[in-house]
């Protein structure tokens, strides 16, 4: 009863802040400006493209110009040249390569990834990915030579990233955008690592990674149907947290509020504004349950990474064979792929592209105070570009952020009124003058944005 009447309390405090002090509209006509953009069609023919090279296997022939995960790579290096001279060359293309071997590459084989770079205006550094892999595989992860059409897994996510090449390349955005076609996903996440070494070589950034990972199929294996939601996974804790770190979030909190955690609650509100009839269904999980995808690199690298993923799976259609027994047809082919769907999904991208690469940067130095005290007071460093901030607060146990104050200016600092430290988890989000907005910041290294240093070059 008590928590009810503070919040109720915490709710009043919260409207009044903003009726004495108003924040920039946030209301954003170019993130429906570019969901009307991505069009169907565009990703179905990116598809019927991918699927025409029988198989990408990370191992199959990389000199044909027909067949093989190399013809793949040079069609979409090609594709992505293309929409660069298109907007009078705003992309940097980039192939960079590691060479593996491995359980699951027994000879030494170069995993090559492309990569379109739209260079920001003004903070070039800072960095929005949006990534899918354009290997396919079989039942026997080791079968090079069998089709592997993979329209789904992952030509699906490959068709997002190139379309939202497309669609963002006509718009100019503070911050960097990274369109990234990845190879070796299942061979053991060996593109992911690629990007996430390429990503510290270059010192970028790295504010958000948006792996796309089967995002086409709209009906599950039990026939049920659902081209409304999308899944989005989110670590709780960070991979790169250190054991110091992590006694501090036991006993304070912030499981649940890892930068990876609040870019999914980013996405989902995003979705309720500027989507129609699609929402974001959060799975507080890295990936689906004993499963893993490309995003896992960048996790291990540091940086805030998410694997957006269609909300009902059709497991017949993953890593199968092509067949049919009993009836039942097995393989990734590309009738199993809803392209109205996957346009929606494709929107939730370019919509939380833009809007990161549009706003702010997160606030960094977040910090909070108020142990045995009516009141907690938030203080953060002053973000570039912001025109203020906005402090955040929610009941412990609230999946999403509800109530927030609205701090203008260049003051880092606000204290809450009556709002009592213990019962309460808190954080701070910057905003723009023209009213875009940053992801919410959780205090401390638990909730931190900031890449991590490179690594000391060895001697």
């Amino acid at each position: 009863m008590r928590l009810s009447l503070v919040l109720a309390a915490s709710l009043m405090a919260a409207g009044v802040a903003h009726a004495q002090t108003p924040a920039p509209s946030t209301d954003q006509p170019l993130l429906r400006t570019v969901a009307a953009d991505v069009d169907p069609k565009a990703l179905e023919s990116t598809i019927r493209s991918l699927v025409g090279f029988g198989t990408r296997h990370t191992l199959s022939d990389t000199k044909s110009d027909k067949r093989g995960i190399g013809a793949a790579r040079r069609w979409t290096k090609a594709r992505f040249e293309a929409i660069s001279k298109d907007c009078g060359g705003c992309l940097t293309v980039e192939t960079p390569s590691q060479v593996f071997t491995g359980r699951r590459v027994p000879n030494p084989t170069e995993v090559m990834d492309v990569l379109a770079i739209q260079k920001g205006t003004s903070d070039p550094n800072r960095v929005i990915i949006i990534a899918g892999h354009i290997d396919s595989r079989v039942t026997d992860v080791m079968n090079f030579t069998s089709d592997a059409p993979g329209a789904n897994d992952d030509g699906s996510g490959v068709a997002a990233v190139i379309e939202a090449a497309r669609v963002l390349s006509k718009h100019k955005f503070p911050a960097t955008l990274v369109f990234a076609v990845l190879s070796g996903e299942e061979q053991g996440l060996l593109g992911g690592k690629v990007l996430a070494d390429y990503a510290k070589a270059n010192g970028w950034k790295v504010e958000a990674d948006l792996n796309n990972d089967i995002v086409g199929n709209s009906r599950g294996q039990s026939g049920v149907m659902d081209n409304t939601h999308v899944r989005v996974f989110s670590e709780g804790t960070k991979a790169v947290e250190t054991p110091e770190q992590a006694n501090g979030r036991r006993y304070n909190g912030g499981e649940v509020d890892s930068p990876s955690r609040n870019l999914a609650r980013y996405l989902d509100g995003l979705a309720d504004r500027y989507l129609t009839n699609f929402d974001v269904v959060m799975v507080y999980r890295t990936d689906r349950y004993g499963r893993g995808g490309d995003q896992v690199p960048l996790l291990e690298a540091g940086y805030p990474a998410v694997r957006v993923t269609e909300a009902v799976e059709n497991y017949d259609r993953q890593h199968q064979d092509l067949r049919t027994e009993n009836g039942k047809v097995y393989g990734d082919t590309i009738e199993g792929v809803d392209f109205a769907y996957l346009a929606q999904v494709t929107r939730l991208n370019v919509v939380a592209m833009a809007s990161l690469a549009s706003a702010p940067p997160p606030p960094s130095g977040v910090k909070i105070e108020g142990a045995v005290s009516p009141d907690t007071k938030v203080s953060w460093a002053p973000t570039p570009g912001a025109a203020g901030h906005r402090v955040w607060w929610r009941v412990t146990t609230d999946p999403t952020w509800r109530l927030n104050r609205w701090v203008p200016g260049p003051a880092a600092t606000a204290t809450l009124k009556d709002v009592v430290i213990d019962d309460y988890f808190f954080g701070v989000s910057s905003i723009s003058p023209d009213g875009w907005e940053s992801p919410i910041v959780f205090p401390g290294p638990a909730g931190s944005f900031e890449s991590p240093p490179p690594a000391p070059k060895q001697p």
